[in-house]
């Protein structure tokens, strides 16, 4: 009997375990949850029959699997957690995080015979309650190939690179959603002052090759709309992007719209908010163009 654990029961984390505790019930496992606000452990374990644990419990899972704000969030949890952690087991990061805390955060629980992988997630909170989401991992192969069974949220699991690797490809992912999602801002802002109706615009553009996720999805359901819900905010989109910098420099690389995209979002973080949803970005732009984009 596999016992898996899930530390972070957040937007993505609380539908993510979900699925794990289904699987478990399905193959005869134990399905362990763990979130800084035990309440919403509890609830967790009410919906969805997982089980609420300690964290010594914790520590004795197979497979640990975590999905926090930051890289700074994982390094506090494997502190509270080293020297009660089992040899052999694997923990499995699904946090959005950075690619050097990666290698040292391996090297570090290696030290306890913890094995550890990075693996990002793509897909949003709708991929997540579905389990259809894209897992990028980063580490060994053989490491990769246990990890692929502990992962019954994803539709779509790959192998990117070594460590660091997944979380740098997310990041660099999630800077490219960000280019995407302002400058079709800046267009549709354009077209509204010439009094374009928007909405017809994205029917042409979704058929054409302007279009994006950001043009099929994103605007016309939260900044048409005026919906903004908060799936995923604005201040951890500008982490990313952050980060995705770093790799630019990391590789010695050059990046000028990203660069530019990275102060931009910086802007509209501190004008609109860190803790709105990503697409409330937008609402700089309409402020710098004095028309909203409807």
């Amino acid at each position: 009997m596999t016992t898996t654990a899930f530390i972070g029961l957040g937007a993505m984390g609380y539908p993510m375990a979900a699925h794990l505790s289904r699987h478990a019930a399905e193959h005869g496992g134990a399905a362990l949850v763990w979130n800084r606000t035990a309440s919403k452990a509890h609830k967790h374990a009410a919906e969805h029959g997982s089980r609420v644990a300690s964290l010594s419990e914790l520590a004795q899972a197979d497979v640990i699997l975590s999905c926090l704000p930051t890289s700074a969030s994982v390094d506090e949890m494997i502190g509270r957690l080293e020297g009660q952690l089992r040899p052999g087991t694997l923990w499995i990061d699904c946090t959005s995080g950075h690619p050097d805390a990666a290698r040292t955060q391996r090297t570090r629980l290696a030290a306890h015979g913890v094995r550890f992988l990075d693996a990002p997630v793509s897909g949003g909170t709708s991929g997540a309650q579905q389990g259809t989401l894209t897992v990028m991992l980063g580490g060994p192969a053989d490491e990769v190939e246990e990890a692929r069974a502990a992962l019954p949220f994803a539709a779509k699991v790959v192998h990117v690179g070594d460590t660091g690797a997944g979380f740098a490809v997310k990041a660099i992912n999630n800077v490219l959603l960000a280019v995407n999602l302002w400058a079709a801002g800046e267009g549709l802002a354009a077209l509204a002052g010439l009094g374009v109706n928007v909405s017809a615009a994205l029917d042409v553009i979704n058929t054409s090759s302007g279009r994006s996720n950001a043009t099929e999805n994103l605007i016309p359901q939260r900044v048409v709309s005026r919906q903004f819900p908060v799936t995923f905010t604005l201040g951890l989109l500008a982490k990313d992007i952050g980060i995705a910098l770093d790799v630019v420099h990391a590789a010695k690389g050059s990046a000028p719209v990203l660069a530019q995209t990275g102060a931009l979002y910086d802007a509209a973080a501190r004008n609109v908010g860190t803790d709105v949803d990503h697409t409330a970005a937008l609402q700089f732009v309409e402020r710098m163009n004095a028309r909203e984009i409807r």
